[in-house]
């Protein structure tokens, strides 16, 4: 866990560090804001693909009491909120990104996208085939053709075993084309993992409630949960009319 990985950092560097972050006030710059309003995302991804590592700023429990403790007009004159919001905005961006490329990985080369534009062109013709064929076959039994009525019948049986040929082969390039291959790969759109289609309920349930996905989960709803007003005016101005452009 993040907390106990700073714990032991307070260790190694003494006792004088925690005393040291205990002396800062609740406005000092290296203060973690993010920490302060909600969850630092560097506590989220610990041991896993997207581990941020140690926050470099200080997270101080008191300070969190104090800030939890505070009036609404002071939590709004202190701008924390916006800060938090901004720092939540730049790591999803950075996934989105990723999500973005991975699934350009996914995607059809132009060879694999001709043959399927190809192979759709023929099924498209051969079902205009037996569509025509079958209308013929009726007007020949009608006029009493059934010679021709036949050879028309063996045409169309052709013609639809060809169709289905073809709707086989272009199954076959679906399941196959692009480097997710046969495994069927597609991308989590909430933390940008792969995920193969073939997965069983367990093996998808470990990726749904694994640490990189709830993290991003979290971040997310936080995010969607700030007003929107917030979310596009500028951060508050300080008393000492400092503002601030940092994420924290």
């Amino acid at each position: 866990m993040a907390a106990e990985q700073r714990k032991l950092l307070e260790q190694l560097m003494g006792a004088g560090a925690s005393s040291r972050s205990s002396q800062l006030s609740i406005t000092d710059p290296k203060i973690c804001r993010s920490f302060l309003a909600g969850t630092c995302p560097h506590d989220l991804f610990t041991n896993t693909k997207q581990d941020l590592g140690p926050c470099p700023k200080v997270h101080s429990e008191p300070l969190k009491t104090e800030y939890e403790a505070a009036s609404p007009s002071e939590k709004q004159k202190w701008g924390f909120e916006y800060d938090y919001m901004r720092d939540l905005q730049k790591y999803i961006d950075e996934c989105n990104r990723r999500i973005d490329i991975a699934q350009r990985r996914l995607e059809k080369t132009p060879d694999e996208i001709r043959q399927t534009n190809a192979l759709l062109k023929q099924i498209s013709d051969l079902s205009k085939s037996v569509e025509t064929g079958l209308m013929e076959i009726q007007v020949l039994g009608e006029q009493s053709e059934v010679s021709r009525a036949y050879d028309e019948f063996f045409r169309i049986r052709t013609a639809m075993q060809s169709k289905a040929d073809k709707e086989r082969e272009l199954k076959a390039l679906s399941d196959t084309s692009g480097p997710s291959g046969h495994q069927k790969l597609q991308v989590c759109d909430v933390c940008g993992a792969y995920l193969s289609r073939l997965d069983n309920d367990r093996r998808l349930a470990d990726h749904f409630y694994g640490k990189m996905h709830l993290g991003y989960a979290q971040m997310r709803k936080t995010y969607e949960a700030f007003p929107k007003e917030l979310r596009t005016r500028n951060r508050p101005m300080q008393d000492d009319g400092e503002n601030s452009p940092g994420p924290r």
